[in-house]
């Protein structure tokens, strides 16, 4: 089995740790903490922005023009809970340099409930570095820098899973569809989730296999 690059996860257990801190305020915080913690405002938001890339800063005012404001912000990420058909949504400050299909900067991750056989995790792996299965959550997400490209990765994700498209087919097919975007022409994979999203019940807690570990009841 090929071994994942797992920046990736990483990075998204950093930011869902840095949601839940900052979603629930401690009450044992001082009020400056707690006002750091709640739902940032528009200047608040262009105030904490300042030192992000100019493709944080992109991804960051497209959600919040589509969306709304965020739920929470650090000074290295934004972060949306449920939106349209996003589980979550996370902006980040850092860029990850990404040369599929073209050279840019992935930061903008989104996630869904999702579930894959295990054998299709190296298959996904070899499509795009850029999509992570997570087995134990039960979540899928896509990180590039728009959410067109979001709806992409993941439609020829589920593509591959169902066996609808080879590795190969969906990887020519993602610069298809990237170049008629860009140009203004129709170009269905990267308006939309073209399947329907797992509703829950996707998580995978596996089993144990430490002596004495209780065994789950077949």
């Amino acid at each position: 089995m090929k071994t994942r690059n797992l920046r990736p996860a990483a990075a998204a257990a950093a930011a869902l740790l840095a949601l839940g801190t900052m979603a629930e305020p401690a009450q044992s915080q001082g009020n400056q903490d707690k006002t750091q913690m709640e739902k940032p405002d528009q200047m608040r938001m262009e105030q904490m922005m300042g030192g992000w890339p100019k493709a944080s800063k992109e991804a960051a005012m497209f959600m919040t023009k589509k969306y709304g404001p965020p739920a929470a912000m650090s000074k290295d990420m934004m972060a949306w809970g449920k939106t349209g058909p996003w589980k979550r949504t996370i902006v980040y400050a850092q860029e990850y340099p990404h040369e599929f299909p073209a050279h840019h900067t992935d930061v903008m991750q989104q996630f869904i409930d999702y579930k894959a056989p295990a054998d299709m995790y190296d298959e996904l792996a070899m499509y795009d570095g850029s999509v992570v299965l997570e087995r134990t959550s039960g979540e899928i997400s896509a990180r590039c820098d728009k959410e067109g490209a979001n709806f992409l990765a993941l439609n020829l994700a589920n593509d591959i899973v169902t066996g609808k498209l080879s590795v190969k087919e969906a990887r020519k097919m993602y610069g298809e569809q990237v170049m008629a975007m860009k140009a203004k022409q129709p170009a269905p994979y990267t308006e939309k989730l073209l399947f329907q999203a797992q509703a829950g019940g996707t998580a995978d807690p596996d089993r144990p296999v430490m002596m004495g570990a209780s065994e789950p009841k077949e």
